[in-house]
């Protein structure tokens, strides 16, 4: 399917069902964000490959491929010109192209790529599952689940999800996270992020 679709240009993105802290004080990205949240639809999350976050007059920021769609979870306006959100990832996409709209927000054609199948993690692979639900359990006996920059529910036990998890958390160069990002196998994610982090 292909769409059009606003585009938010970060030096680090987001993957699907993963979460995304945002303060936005730009102009164009105020209207954006309160239009976004008024109209519960979700705006696109692309990764730069140069250029900056910040507007800069005369300069044209280049996309990588790969971005993900952006839902807001949460809105605050601190103030007039000062919000913040948390937003939640949608579905990936392929960026085709993109082109100047209103206010300076980037346009991008976009190509959806299909949800994750579900595919069980082999045994193999449990010890990253384990090792992050450690992580859940002691927030949780903490009480401070909340901080976590994870949303619940947590399936551990599909490669899909936790490779997903991974893959935005560690460090990583941008085009390794977008190779992450466009692989349609679950289970070659997870097992490409195993090695990144072993």
């Amino acid at each position: 399917m292909t769409d059009t679709i606003p585009l938010f240009p970060l030096s680090h993105g987001i993957f699907p069902d993963g979460m995304l802290q945002l303060q936005i004080f730009e102009v164009r990205y105020l209207d954006l964000m309160k239009r976004c949240h008024q109209n519960q639809v979700p705006f696109g999350v692309a990764w730069l490959r140069s250029g900056r976050e910040v507007q800069v007059p005369g300069e044209e920021p280049l996309m990588h491929s790969h971005g993900c769609l952006a839902h807001i979870r949460e809105f605050e306006q601190v103030q007039p010109n000062f919000f913040r959100l948390i937003c939640q990832g949608g579905l990936r996409f392929e960026l085709t192209s993109v082109s100047p709209g209103p206010l300076g927000v980037w346009q991008g054609q976009v190509n959806y790529l299909p949800q994750d199948p579900e595919i069980e993690l082999p045994q193999h692979l449990q010890s990253h599952a384990d090792r992050l639900g450690k992580v859940i359990a002691t927030a949780q006996k903490q009480g401070v689940l909340e901080r976590l920059p994870i949303f619940a529910p947590y399936h551990l036990d599909q490669c899909g999800w936790l490779a997903n998890r991974y893959a935005e958390s560690i460090e990583a160069e941008p085009a390794i996270k977008q190779q992450l990002l466009s692989e349609p196998d679950p289970l070659k994610r997870m097992e490409a992020v195993a090695l990144l982090v072993e």
